[in-house]
């Protein structure tokens, strides 16, 4: 994606530099690893939207370079600990840390972002900032939990839904956007206000990841790629309380034992599609990007504000 409207190419370098710095290691075989994940960092929207919410609260700081690396930091340890639980051998279409250095090494490459990210804080005095993103990383874990939990009965309740992504997926965005309101102006109700607006594009962002699974393979992840991994996204959901009972027991029969047959997944998802569920995860969606964006209007309008409402259309205008 390109550079949102007020961020400019040296303030992007200059996060990539305090993040690179972040993740230094005395350690050759830790060193080596981490140069390979940085090489391979992906979009790097939650600290673009760490230094735009700064911009907005009045301006970037050198507190906001390191919200900004704590957030990466912090973002690409969960994805490196998830390449471990899903047994993922690709990420972001490269070999995963996983792949190349097996379970042990990975686990503690992870346990190491996370200490390194506490650290960066710590040093500097950034406490407020810590507490904010360290509440991001028990809502992360208890998302992730009770994903499992909830999974296994195949009998998920849209509100458990939303309960998981709000904690999951939105926590992490919600304190991205906090921290850089935070390390600018220091005020408890706009970082309030900007954790909220960070809640509700990441709820609007699952949503869109789930949307995926029905596109063709061109513009993002395999067709029917949660099905395989027996995930309920919202248009599973909506259409497992929406059809009849008959169709209802053969979709749960086919997420739970016949996840990999093409043919078998092809039907689920037609149904999903013929349900209108779909449609309905679609206009959720949107009405979450509209609730984002009425929240930032409430800030007199800027570069920064313009460039946040810029991500957020990317979030779900997005093509992978």
């Amino acid at each position: 994606m390109n550079i949102p409207t007020g961020l400019n190419e040296a303030e992007l370098k200059t996060f990539e530099i305090h993040f690179r710095d972040a993740v230094k290691s005395q350690a050759p075989l830790l060193d080596r690893i981490m140069r390979y994940v940085v090489k391979r960092k992906g979009k790097q929207l939650r600290p673009m939207f760490v230094l735009l919410s700064a911009k907005l609260c009045g301006g970037i700081t050198d507190t906001t370079y390191r919200a900004a690396s704590l957030v990466e930091l912090l973002h690409t340890a969960t994805l490196i600990h998830d390449d471990v639980v899903d047994d993922a051998i690709e990420r972001r279409g490269f070999f995963s840390v996983y792949a190349l250095w097996k379970a042990k090494a990975t686990v503690l490459i992870g346990d190491y972002l996370l200490a390194k990210g506490l650290l960066l804080s710590l040093d500097n005095n950034d406490y407020q900032i810590l507490h904010i993103l360290s509440d991001a990383v028990r809502k992360m874990s208890e998302g992730e939990l009770l994903q499992i939990e909830k999974s296994r009965s195949l009998n998920l309740k849209e509100e458990v839904y939303f309960e998981i992504i709000r904690n999951k997926t939105a926590s992490l965005l919600a304190s991205a956007c906090a921290a850089g309101a935070w390390s600018s102006a220091e005020d408890k109700m706009i970082t309030e206000k900007m954790s909220l607006f960070g809640e509700k594009t990441g709820i609007a962002f699952q949503i869109k990841d789930d949307l995926f699974d029905y596109a063709s393979e061109k513009i993002g992840k395999p067709t029917g790629n949660d099905i395989k991994e027996k995930k309920l996204t919202l248009p599973v959901i909506y259409a497992l309380n929406n059809i009849n009972s008959s169709d209802r027991r053969q979709m749960i029969r086919i997420i739970k034992h016949y996840n990999r047959d093409k043919e078998k997944i092809k039907w689920l998802l037609q149904k999903v599609e013929e349900s209108g569920g779909i449609t309905y995860a679609m206009e959720k969606m949107k009405s979450y990007t509209t609730e984002a964006l009425n929240i930032l209007h409430q800030i007199p309008e800027s570069p920064a504000r313009k460039g946040l409402e810029e991500l957020v259309r990317f979030v779900t205008d997005r093509k992978y």
